[in-house]
């Protein structure tokens, strides 16, 4: 059993005036990540939107000191990126399709997805999204460490680094053992 793990593709992660964007590399995924979510959620797979959340102010959250007030609840830069938010917005009734907040880089971390994967049965996990080189990766590892196995779409994973997001690439595939395509 497979899931899909929408990872933080936001307003502010994507659009020209979100708070913290990777801007073109990752609007010209916009397609791919719609296409894919589209296709697990026809097919019954469990798709789980993994979306960062911050609350204004917070001084003790470690990405304060690194990055720019971004996803701060109740705003709109929380909203899921152009043709995606019309996509979960007609699935999110769908008892396969899943909504949560996590607060650091990994999905994994302090949320209760590993819990949903294990009584679903999953033991492979997709992963799209954004940043490569931090959301996407620190998810990847922890789901390495876990034990399931990963699939990363080469053209629905963007960064504000390219340098970052081609490392990342080789090492889903040459440390987690992942399948990139």
């Amino acid at each position: 059993m497979k899931a899909l793990i929408n990872i933080d593709y936001t307003y502010d992660f994507v659009a020209d005036a979100g708070a913290l964007t990777c801007g073109e590399p990752g609007q010209a995924i916009e397609g791919k990540i719609v296409e894919l979510t589209e296709e697990f959620i026809r097919n019954g797979d469990y798709v789980v939107f993994a979306i960062d959340v911050h609350d204004q102010g917070d001084k003790y959250h470690p990405e304060t000191k690194l990055f720019p007030p971004h996803n701060l609840r109740g705003t709109s830069g929380r909203d899921l990126f152009g043709a995606l938010q019309d996509v979960y917005s007609e699935s999110q009734q769908r008892e396969n399709v899943a909504y949560m907040d996590k607060t650091r880089y990994s999905a994994f971390a302090g949320t209760d997805l590993e819990i949903k994967l294990r009584e679903r049965g999953i033991t492979e996990v997709h992963l799209v999204g954004v940043c490569t080189d931090i959301c996407v990766l620190h998810t990847a590892v922890d789901a390495y460490n876990k034990g399931f196995q990963i699939v990363v779409y080469r053209d629905a994973v963007a960064s504000f680094n390219p340098k970052g997001h081609e490392w990342a690439l080789g090492h889903f595939e040459q440390s987690l053992g992942a399948v990139v395509k």
